[in-house]
């Protein structure tokens, strides 16, 4: 199956930035839609947001003005970049694809930490 490793997480000040990386092992974007999926301390992976195929992007109501999405077809990867950081961003982000019925297709990697401090 294809394996995503997720990079890019660190610790921030509110309002400041992090671009999270999603490497596959092959090029599963020009197929798939790819998505990121926060899980914050004590809750479950929700939707973030996530790219199609053909480039379009789709992002939750409460991030949608502070967040982008972006690929990099010689490096396989789908980037994250995250503006405007509050510390309700604060969760382990794990990338993944998903089928035409949006359900994930691989199996969940470790995830990269984002900790936005007050």
């Amino acid at each position: 199956q294809v394996r995503f490793v997720e990079s890019g997480g660190g610790l921030v000040q509110t309002g400041g930035s992090l671009r999270l990386s999603c490497a596959a092992d092959r090029s599963i974007f020009r197929t798939h839609h790819i998505a990121w999926y926060p899980q914050a301390p004590g809750n479950q992976r929700e939707l973030l947001a996530r790219i199609s195929p053909d480039g379009t992007t789709e992002f939750a109501n409460q991030v949608k003005d502070r967040i982008t999405l972006s690929r990099d077809f010689a490096k396989k990867t789908v980037n994250l970049q995250m503006n405007s950081l509050k510390p309700e961003d604060t969760a382990v982000y794990t990338c993944n694809a998903q089928s035409i019925y949006s359900a994930t297709i691989s199996s969940w990697g470790q995830g990269t930490q984002v900790t936005v401090s007050p």
